[in-house]
């Protein structure tokens, strides 16, 4: 029984530690970039955007699709970088142990 109560004591701290990693992950500000830079997006660790910087340069109301294009790409880009950042937030959280994705705490 030891046994059983220790590692019910490991989740509830797990899941405490998630609770804290997830309520940070707001306050995590992540830029990608597109068009040499040209293109900025800043999105949060929870993948929300929070700002959008543009060259004015790359601003041409004659061509819009290539704006367009730039922004998704810059997008993208700072959305890898989160799930990256989140993910290593995640392992220090868990120890390493790689969890499945989708699984919840508590069990």
């Amino acid at each position: 029984m030891k046994n059983l109560a220790g590692m019910l004591k490991q989740a509830q701290q797990m899941q405490s530690k998630m609770q804290e990693m997830q309520e940070g992950l707001v306050a995590l500000e992540i830029e990608g970039q597109s068009g040499a830079g040209m293109v900025k997006v800043m999105l949060n660790g929870k993948g929300e955007m929070r700002g959008l910087k543009l060259d004015k340069s790359i601003v041409d109301p004659e061509d819009t699709e290539v704006l367009e294009d730039l922004i998704v790409a810059a997008y993208n880009d700072a959305k890898v970088k989160v799930e990256a950042a989140v993910q290593d937030k995640m392992k220090d959280v868990t120890g390493g142990l790689n969890l499945p994705e989708g699984f919840k705490l508590p069990f």
